[in-house]
């Protein structure tokens, strides 16, 4: 069954004069489609949320069932178009599943928000194994591409596609080697690292697939040193989920003239 089509007016964030991320109304001729992995909670479910209520069909990946099943129930019940996906980034028989429960819905794909993310477990450099690194890789930077790999034939088939990571602020060198961040004192090798690695990939896709726009957020401001409270930092972060969200939905609502290959926060672009 094809996702309900929609007539109406969709949205485009864009900044006011306080630099917050506001909502300007952008025409969409039919009803956009969206896969978020890692959707059934903090960032991914908060997109989910507010893109739902633009009237997208919202394919909410979720690695645990059960919980996936629960976050789609609750976005239904606020009206959102949504159809749950098991979806396991780091397996290639989960994500060839996922393929084939999109297709049954549709034969396109706008939006792809690569959001699923590991931690790791911050371990010193002087004591981080390969083991160490990989786990956390296997998610942040083969998850991405392994998922983007195999839902390229679906947004290659839509008008204006689009694909969102979700990076983070330690993955730049700006911010790493700035004494002032907090993140320069912050001393592992595993999640800074993927994340910077997930960057240059995102400027790879960009330059050798035009037709699609890839762009980069992270849920933060660097230039306030903050950012948003999800499970990963257990909630120490001092912006609420739907604020951290802002450049994650802003990207994900560009229109066909659009930029890709730029990094955001929710105060605008940030450097690398």
């Amino acid at each position: 069954m094809k996702p309900r089509r929609h007539e109406g007016s969709a949205a485009a964030p864009c900044h006011n004069r306080t630099g917050h991320l506001v909502i300007e109304g952008m025409t969409n001729a039919e009803q956009t489609s969206v896969l978020i992995t890692g959707g059934n909670k903090g960032l991914g479910f908060e997109a989910a949320r507010r893109l739902g209520e633009q009237g997208w069909t919202i394919f909410l990946g979720s690695r645990d069932e059960g919980r996936g099943r629960a976050a789609a129930d609750k976005l239904a019940d606020g009206g959102a178009n949504v159809v749950m996906v098991p979806l396991d980034v780091t397996s290639d028989e989960s994500v060839s599943e996922a393929v084939r429960l999109v297709r049954k819905h549709t034969d396109r794909l706008d939006v792809l928000i690569n959001n699923a993310g590991a931690p790791g477990k911050a371990v010193a450099p002087a004591e981080a194994t390969v083991d160490d690194i990989h786990s956390v890789y296997d998610t942040n930077v083969y998850g991405p591409i392994r998922v983007t790999h195999a839902f390229l034939p679906l947004l290659q088939a839509a008008d204006n596609p689009r694909v969102v990571m979700v990076s983070s602020a330690v993955g730049t060198f700006a911010v790493v080697t700035d004494p002032e961040q907090p993140a320069s004192k912050m001393h592992e090798l595993a999640y800074s690292s993927s994340k910077a690695a997930l960057n240059m990939i995102t400027v790879r896709y960009a330059q050798a697939l035009p037709k699609i726009k890839f762009n980069l957020v992270t849920p933060g401001e660097v230039a306030n040193r903050t950012f948003a409270a999800t499970d990963m930092n257990h909630h120490t972060g001092q912006l609420t989920v739907t604020e951290g969200t802002d450049p994650i939905v802003k990207l994900a609502m560009i229109d066909a003239d659009g930029p890709s290959g730029i990094f955001l926060d929710r105060l605008g672009p940030i450097a690398w």
